[in-house]
């Protein structure tokens, strides 16, 4: 997952939305269903849809091919020997199910990370001979250190109106640290993506403000509800100085030391981004039976940060997809409408992978039916975040009614998209659904070294894989479109 633009246009804008669902008109009325759910979908439909809710929550599927993406294969950093070696794994396993698949061939730069290192050189009550180590993770899109690092003063920045009001005399020549928390109140809440949605702005612009008052370099408190001394990497916008995250505990220790008075760092940060080459898009399509130039798009993106193997972030999302046509194979359901499976590629540092799709398939758009991406992690569904129409959300209330018995029967209908992925597909009206996960843990362990397989629980995964294929097979299934 990753933030848009240096203002921070939220790609899961939905988990801070106001969840929106339907009622009766009186609370003590029994509710009744929309006039246009009973047409659409007819008995045979509601059991199929069931059938295939029961037959996910008994299949290892999605688990075993995130284990073997995770495990097998590893990290998958754009570039990357190991993304190429994925990009043909899932295409292969898709062919096995059946489907058309092709490689889009999508240009990339490589991202390559050095040995980051920090520590800190001078303190107040240091004693003698002695430093303290930091633990940090240089951020894309800024410049590395030379090769023997930088040595320089920490000015603490709590806000950007802080940091604007030291002014460049107390910033200029110096390493800004941005200690701003991430909100775990809200996190506990149920809007974790509220909280990150305030705090990730002071890793994607934090250096560019910095270095506009002349700071030799920038680092910020990891992005994230983790006590465990991990460093949260990502994307941060070019601003031509070494930047990079710190652990929350390093970012609050700095900032206590700092009070007492100056504290020098010297920071190694050898990450780069290299030369662009090749990788791909893989897309996979099940054909409709009746319309096959129908689509519906059930996705995640393969890339991953490279500290961890990118189990959460967002290996899950893409088994969960592989998984929809793996259901429907076994079952033998053939949809009319085309279901087609995308292994995005390039989410995390650019999506240049959806430009190119969205660009690629711009003629088509009026026959992509619905889009889905799964990116949020592994965690129980508590149903969609939802850019649809009034009359859709009426329409789809046997798919939240299939869902129920796992609880994942909630629209949180939102007004921008729901992911970064299906983000120019949904601003061109394409109806959009990302997967509502309850974001407990996601953004404690995501872009950092504790992003594996043993985070997610395969039973949850079962009920994330549930959610996608009920969902796309109504939508592939219905007489008629789903209305924008």
């Amino acid at each position: 997952m990753r933030i848009l633009t240096a203002v921070v246009l939220l790609s899961f804008g939905a988990c801070a939305a106001t969840a929106q669902l339907a009622k009766p008109s009186s609370w003590d009325e029994v509710p009744h269903e929309a006039a246009s759910a009973t047409r659409e979908f007819s008995p045979e439909l509601r059991n199929e849809l069931a059938r295939i809710r029961d037959a996910a929550l008994e299949d290892n599927y999605a688990y075993t091919e995130l284990e073997h993406l995770t495990d097998s294969i590893g990290p998958r950093p754009i570039g990357s020997a190991q993304a190429d070696t994925a990009v043909h794994y899932v295409a292969d396993e898709l062919r096995k199910l059946g489907l058309e698949v092709r490689l889009e061939p999508v240009m990339v730069h490589r991202f390559v990370r050095g040995n980051d290192t920090a520590e800190l050189v001078e303190y107040p009550g240091q004693a003698p001979g002695t430093k303290q180590k930091i633990v940090v993770a240089a951020l894309m899109g800024n410049t590395p250190t030379p090769e023997q690092g930088i040595t320089g003063e920490i000015v603490v920045a709590h806000s950007f109106d802080h940091l604007i009001s030291l002014g460049r005399d107390k910033v200029a020549g110096k390493i800004v640290l941005f200690d701003y928390p991430y909100d775990s109140r809200k996190a506990a809440a149920g809007r974790s993506g509220a909280a990150y949605g305030e705090s990730v702005r002071y890793r994607s612009s934090g250096p560019v403000a910095a270095a506009k008052l002349g700071a030799i370099a920038s680092l910020v408190r990891s992005t994230g509800d983790g006590a465990y001394r991990l460093a949260h990497t990502g994307y941060s916008a070019d601003a031509h100085i070494p930047a990079a995250a710190v652990t929350a505990e390093d970012s609050m220790l700095i900032d206590r030391l700092a009070q007492k008075g100056p504290v020098r760092i010297h920071l190694s940060l050898p990450t780069h981004v290299g030369p662009e080459v090749q990788s791909y898009n893989v897309i996979g399509d099940l054909k409709g039976s009746e319309h096959p130039d129908q689509i519906v798009i059930v996705s995640g993106h393969l890339d991953s940060w490279d500290l961890g193997t990118g189990a959460i972030d967002d290996g899950a999302g893409v088994v969960v997809a592989m998984e929809t046509a793996e259901l429907l194979h076994r079952l033998n359901l053939h949809p009319k409408r085309t279901i087609r499976v995308i292994a995005w590629m390039n989410e995390e540092m650019g999506a240049t992978g959806r430009d190119l799709y969205t660009k690629e398939n711009d003629s088509q758009i009026a026959n992509h039916i619905a889009a889905m991406e799964s990116d949020l992690g592994a965690e129980h569904p508590l149903g969609f975040h939802a850019r649809i129409s009034e009359a859709a959300q009426q329409e789809l209330s046997p798919v939240l009614d299939a869902l129920q018995p796992i609880g994942a029967n909630l629209f949180d209908v939102v007004t921008s998209s729901p992911e970064t992925d299906i983000e120019l597909l949904s601003d061109k009206g394409v109806p959009a659904f990302g997967i509502w996960q309850n974001g407990m843990k996601y953004f404690t362990y995501h872009h950092t070294a504790a992003d594996t397989l043993d985070k997610v629980v395969p039973g949850e995964l079962r009920e994330n894989a549930a959610c996608m294929a009920v969902m796309s097979y109504a939508l592939a299934q219905t007489p008629d479109p789903l209305p924008r």
